[in-house]
């Protein structure tokens, strides 16, 4: 790999280089390759038929010795399983220690902000380790800046199945409007990527000082404009997915320097993590992943006491359109129309969801129920998937792997000894979808932006 010289000097900058010429190696090696398993839908990691090694930061991330055809498995397209950079789950654990080691006993519920979040690996890693946390007391709150990309997160939180999370597509600035209701904001900041070498060429050909100089800045005005939205004694849960100092444990340094807050150091020994001044760093050669920096950041002050005034405008306890749509769901559900399309909340946060609302447009809250046509409901894909449905609110039907992927695919299956009807199509026991069964054949309802494109022959 031919790499810079002046990323050679900033890396040796940055760990040393004794620690730098390891690394160096390192950037010729294959990639890895790592998951990270979804606790609602699927306990053991059996299922990839390959050499695992548990990823040490992650209770639910393991490393496979070979690259399956994860298109071709259905359990990927059910959220039962995220791909994702073993490096990237240490932003996880870090968010971990933080939550559990601070905010129990709120008395509401925990208030989280993922700033840069697509496609979607550290939400659902957020969302999986609150769910452990809290139970059903929180609010995820998932951006991204990027319209194309912010559809591709929807997506992505839609499979994974939590419906406390709410996607959003706004500028950082956006958020200053809810001062202080964040306890935790966590930030993966858009880098010079030098953690993705091993990965894309085009990052190596990509890499200068100058890009550093200006991600760096980029990296500032983005903190700046968030900063407001964090709650006194709340946490910044800083990341890149690159080791130049500039980018930071400088930028912690300014942090602290420009903001009333501290670097705050949690107890995380892993081996082969390395420890800077502000954070950890974790770098091809001493990890198996393709890298990462994360560093937390405390605000300093008393947690402020943040009174909600949901505008009268907004309307939540709407009476659904479907008579019993609360019958469907396991937990009690606030309903909501957008458009023709019924959606429900978890009551427990719907004050919470109207607040950001108000502030935020939202592009994804809760879970899509389906759409009336006449006096039946069709049943949307993202009902089959969210957690909260009960498992009895509609007839099931279990696919072999090939009609599974047939009905990923988009073609026409056949259920011929399956009840007539709207059914939920399921693969080892977990929902991916819906169908309506005619007898001759069913009418496929799995979403066209979500098919398989490949051959599944």
């Amino acid at each position: 790999m031919n790499i810079d010289k002046c990323f050679k000097e900033y890396l040796e900058e940055a760990i040393g280089a004794e620690k730098a010429a390891v690394a160096f190696s390192a950037f010729d090696e294959p990639a890895s390759v790592s998951v990270r398993l979804n606790p609602s839908k699927l306990s053991s990691a059996t299922h990839f038929g390959c050499g695992l090694e548990e990823v040490p930061w992650s209770r639910y991330g393991f490393l496979l010795d070979r690259r399956p055809v994860f298109t071709l498995d259905p359990l990927l397209h059910c959220g039962a399983y995220y791909v994702q950079d073993s490096s990237s789950m240490f932003v996880g654990e870090m968010f971990r220690r933080v939550a559990a080691g601070r905010f129990s006993g709120l008395g509401r519920p925990l208030r989280v902000l993922d700033l840069c979040a697509a496609p979607g690996g550290k939400t659902t890693d957020l969302a999986a380790s609150l769910r452990l946390l809290c139970d059903d007391s929180f609010i995820l709150v998932s951006n991204e800046v990027m319209k194309a990309r912010a559809g591709v997160l929807a997506d992505n939180v839609a499979l994974w199945g939590d419906p406390n999370v709410v996607v959003t597509n706004a500028d950082p600035a956006a958020f200053a409007r809810l001062k202080g209701y964040f306890d935790i904001i966590v930030a993966d900041m858009p880098c010079s990527g030098e953690g993705m070498f091993r990965k894309d060429e085009q990052a190596v050909a990509q890499w200068s000082k100058d890009n550093v100089d200006l991600c760096s800045s980029r990296q500032r005005r983005i903190v700046a404009d968030i900063w407001p939205a964090l709650c006194g004694d709340g946490v910044l849960i800083y990341s890149t997915c690159t080791f130049n100092r500039y980018e930071n444990d400088m930028n912690i340094s300014w942090i602290s320097e420009n903001f009333d807050s501290v670097p705050l150091m949690t107890d995380l020994d892993f081996p082969g993590v390395i420890k800077t001044d502000c954070g950890y760093a974790l770098v091809p050669g001493f990890v198996p992943g393709e890298g990462q920096y994360c560093a937390a950041v405390l605000k300093n002050g008393e947690t402020d006491v943040l009174r909600m005034k949901r505008n009268s405008s907004v309307g939540r306890k709407q009476k659904g359109a479907y008579k019993g749509i609360e019958n469907l769901f396991s937990v009690p559900v606030s309903i909501r129309q957008a458009g023709n399309l019924e959606v429900v909340c978890p009551e427990v946060i719907a004050d919470e969801i109207d607040f950001v609302s108000e502030a935020v447009r939202p592009i994804r809250t809760g879970c899509a129920v389906g759409e009336m046509k006449g006096k039946d409901l069709v049943p949307s894909a993202d009902m089959a998937l969210t957690a909260i449905l009960d498992g009895e609110a509609f007839p099931a039907a279990e696919l072999d792997l090939k009609t599974a992927l047939a009905f990923l695919h988009r073609d026409t299956i056949v259920l011929p000894d399956a009840p007539k009807g709207y059914l939920r199509v399921c693969y080892n026991g977990l929902s991916l979808g819906f169908v309506k069964n005619l007898g001759s054949r069913c009418n496929n309802l799995h979403p066209q932006n979500r098919r398989i494109r490949m051959s599944i022959q």
